[in-house]
């Protein structure tokens, strides 16, 4: 008798709270289907207090591998055996890997951001960046500008004086980068700052659907040409964040690509086969256009 369909099919997903906007799913299972991976792809919402039961779930069930994203990418490493070299020195996961039954974290999240502004390497290098945010997304972030951009300083605006200067520590530690400079979100003269920068990234949820009217900067505030807007957040495509970033000139940059771009290093890691990364950022902008 012939072995069952699904025998040889590995089970994957995403875990975080929430995770409905996301669309790693279409993104995975297109790319399975386009390639013959023998995986399907599904979506886990995890609240923060049963993630430590989720991960040892994964294991008991032989679920291949999983996707992380907010709020899990920094407290995940606690229940993981190894990590990736630029996973241990972010100290957050997107992507784990289960060979049978040790589990190994990485960051393709670097991967995305990397692609996202590496037409801007040379606006970036030397200059004054902003980021807001303190989580897994503006670790990456963070990781990502000083190995390969250089900034002069970084400006880290968050809402938690506390997890900013933690962050801060944690990459003057790691990587010898002691340019940080913290400010409160509700406490900032965000014009005067952000008019310095040559790089504006939002790496929180502000602005992610079903929220798109909220953003992250002032109303009022305006951009220049000579400024690169980038919003970490997909959903929608094109956030209030960027539209006001385009209608003032200046480079707008969507978390699509970096969505795209990780989930490519993500696929690879569990399958062993190649990601057709245009062919996926064509169907998605085909599926979101509907």
């Amino acid at each position: 008798m012939k072995n069952s369909f699904y025998s040889d099919i590995e089970l994957v997903g995403l875990i975080g709270y929430p995770i409905k906007q996301s669309y790693s799913p279409f993104i995975h299972n297109v790319a399975a289907e386009l390639t013959g991976a023998k995986i399907i792809y599904l979506p886990f919402e995890v609240h923060a207090s049963n993630l430590k039961d989720a991960i040892k779930g994964m294991v008991a069930l032989g679920i291949r591998g999983f996707n992380v994203t907010v709020p899990h990418k920094v407290k995940v490493v606690d229940y993981l055996n190894k990590l990736s070299e630029e996973a241990a020195v972010i100290g957050a996961v997107n992507t784990i890997v289960n060979e049978l039954g040790k589990l190994t974290g990485y960051n393709t999240d670097v991967h995305g951001i990397d692609v996202s502004l590496s037409p801007f390497k040379s606006v970036i290098n030397g200059n004054e960046v902003t980021i807001f945010g303190s989580g897994g997304g503006a670790r990456a972030v963070i990781y990502t500008l000083i190995r390969n951009y250089k900034p002069k300083k970084i400006n880290l605006i968050n809402r938690t004086m506390e997890h900013s200067e933690s962050l801060k520590q944690h990459f003057k530690n790691k990587m010898r980068f002691d340019a940080i400079s913290i400010k409160e979100l509700n406490n900032i003269d965000s014009a005067n700052l952000l008019n310095n920068s040559a790089l504006i990234v939002n790496a929180t949820s502000v602005g992610m659907y079903p929220n798109i009217e909220d953003t992250i900067v002032n109303q009022t505030q305006t951009f220049t040409k000579d400024q690169v807007v980038f919003d970490l957040v997909y959903n929608p495509v094109k956030t209030k964040l960027l539209l006001s970033a385009e209608a003032n000139g200046a480079k707008a940059i969507s978390g699509l690509t970096m969505l795209v771009e990780q989930a490519g290093k993500s696929f690879t890691l569990w399958t062993n086969k190649e990601f057709p990364t245009d062919k996926i950022h064509k169907s998605l902008l085909l599926y979101l256009s509907k």
